[in-house]
């Protein structure tokens, strides 16, 4: 079972997460984070600079592995997820740019890119804290309704609910590429601790689906609860659609300091 946590808002949760991954960075200080991007981590980044900052902490030594990127934006878009982890977690966190990998999306020698990445991966020894947001439709990573369970790092055509979601981005819905290419879920469960974030009543169905409906490529989420260290963290919003809600609330009242999360 996925340990569920409800915090009050976005701020509160990327105060908790960036205290996870501070103590991680301290034990393992080439530890290997995997970076998710859109909105719903932003404010865990925040916090976590903020963190670095107060604490003095060297990450010069911590690696990271973007989820997905586009494939076919040109080098140097705005709205490529190079471009966009540079900008929200590369420079605000200081971490070094050459130890942050970024699946390859261009067009030129995308048969194998996915194998490359899941090779760098590897190389490195594996992700340590995988950051998750979840979409609508279900989906971690680019992970669409369908994909295999089993699935690693490759193309994925992007659905229209999910195109229209990241229209807010571009100038217009029809700029959002078709085509990305994502760690598969099969590669996200390798990760050795996955946390997931939602907030908002729009994701309420799909947390509630991924933490207590069945484990089915029909939900993408579902997935982590296949893992055997997996943190949920949302609001009461996004919370608002679990079933054992008051359980996870108890349990977690209830837990170790000392465990964290």
């Amino acid at each position: 079972m996925a340990e569920v946590v409800v915090v009050a808002d976005q701020d509160a949760a990327g105060a908790l997460v960036a205290g996870a991954i501070v103590s991680l960075i301290r034990s393992k200080p080439d530890a290997v984070l995997g970076l998710a991007t859109g909105s719903t981590p932003l404010a865990t980044y925040r916090a976590l600079a903020a963190r670095i900052a107060s604490d003095g902490l060297d990450v010069r030594g911590v690696r990271g592995f973007a989820l997905d990127e586009y494939v076919g934006l040109p080098a140097g878009h705005p709205e490529s997820y190079r471009a966009v982890i540079t900008r929200e977690v590369v420079e605000p966190l200081g971490l070094t740019p050459e130890l942050v990998r970024v699946p390859n999306g261009d067009p030129a020698g995308i048969e194998h890119a996915g194998a490359d990445y899941e090779a760098a991966i590897t190389t490195a020894g594996g992700i340590d804290l995988q950051i998750l947001g979840i979409g609508r439709t279900g989906h971690i990573g680019f992970n669409e309704p369908g994909s295999s369970l089993a699935s690693l790092t490759r193309v994925k055509t992007l659905t229209e609910p999910t195109r229209v979601d990241n229209a807010r981005f571009f100038d217009s819905p029809d700029e959002v590429p078709m085509h990305c290419i994502t760690q598969g879920i099969g590669t996200i469960l390798r990760a050795r601790h996955l946390v997931l974030l939602a907030f908002g009543e729009a994701k309420a169905h799909a947390v509630a689906a991924a933490v207590e409906g069945p484990v089915s490529a029909n939900q993408p989420g579902s997935a982590i609860q296949l893992h055997p260290h997996t943190t949920v963290i949302v609001d009461e919003s996004a919370a608002s659609q679990l079933d054992n809600l008051d359980y996870y609330r108890y349990a977690y009242a209830n837990k170790p300091a000392w465990q964290g999360i």
